[in-house]
């Protein structure tokens, strides 16, 4: 007997949840590599070894696709390639906290560009408000923050709010996790060209692959398959909000990780973005009890116009 339609918003928040543990704490460990094969190898290697992960064990068959079902994966695996590639370019030169508080500018315009309601706004705003307070504690701190990773995390927000688009494009087109398959091995033969140094340099060293392959299932495969089967259940601006999770994890991830220090001002962060996550997830709960015009959230979610 299948659940009810309305456990599905809390799998959804307990996938997000997930993703946002994974996702810093891979990017903790990619840091590490920095030194050695730079950022975007590292991204084209953690890409790449997600790819091929997720290609044996989806077994995707492309060769029925439509023209639109191609168009949204090749669209989403482009995203992947400079969401996360910019991302790294940008925790190479700064703290990981003000980066992906700096990074959730994308995410948190969008859930504010398609709210509808006075409260949902207001917890986009607590959730912006954390962001700005992790950003000006990078400013103040020991630490500055870089000019050039200001921008490359800019870049990188703008490229999560095309990934946001688009795993709900290919959510709705492609069933199963086919589409996030060949979104990764798109991002992975886009990104060959600064690929090749790094995987000959880690074909001669198992503890680099190692390290490699573990970014790739925590940064890669972990969360986007919980994302993308997330968006199919919540709709985009609260994925959106839910999402402002991440920057307190990768606070602490790079506390415990990098011995970057969680200050006051991080952990105020951290209080007002959690508050604004359990307040989007209380107001989707009472528009399922109220009969709210938020729709099924088993449904595919639909692009705005």
């Amino acid at each position: 007997m299948q659940k009810p339609a309305a456990s599905s918003p809390l799998v959804g928040v307990a996938l997000v949840i997930g993703s946002c543990l994974s996702l810093p704490f891979g990017a903790a460990v990619a840091a590490q590599l920095f030194p050695v094969l730079g950022p975007w190898g590292v991204t084209s290697l953690r890409v790449a070894i997600a790819a091929i992960l997720l290609v044996v064990i989806v077994r995707p068959r492309p060769a029925k696709w439509t023209r639109p079902q191609w168009l949204a994966a090749v669209l989403f695996g482009v995203s992947l390639a400079a969401m996360n590639g910019f991302f790294y370019a940008a925790i190479d030169r700064i703290p990981l906290g003000p980066a992906v508080a700096i990074e959730f500018l994308g995410p948190l315009v969008l859930a504010a560009v398609l709210t509808r309601k006075a409260a949902d706004f207001a917890w986009v705003g607590v959730a912006l408000l954390g962001m700005v307070v992790l950003g000006i504690d990078g400013l103040i701190g020991a630490e500055p923050l870089d000019p050039l990773g200001v921008v490359f995390i800019l870049i990188a927000a703008g490229f999560w709010v095309m990934y946001i688009r688009m795993s709900a494009r290919v959510g709705a087109l492609i069933p199963g996790s086919s589409g996030l398959a060949m979104g990764l091995l798109v991002a992975a033969v886009l990104l060959i060209p600064v690929g090749i140094p790094a995987a000959s340099t880690v074909a001669m060293d198992p503890q680099l692959l190692l390290l490699a392959a573990i970014t790739a299932v925590l940064s890669s495969v972990i969360p986007y398959s919980f994302e993308l089967a997330a968006l199919r259940r919540l709709p985009q601006r609260v994925f959106g909000v839910l999402l402002s999770l991440e920057p307190a994890f990768a606070t602490l991830a790079g506390w415990l990780i990098l011995g970057q220090d969680a200050t006051p001002l991080r952990l105020l962060a951290i209080a007002l973005v959690i508050a604004a996550s359990v307040g989007t997830t209380l107001g989707v709960r009472k528009d399922r009890r109220d009969g709210g015009p938020s729709g099924p959230f088993t449904a595919p979610i639909p692009l705005p116009d």
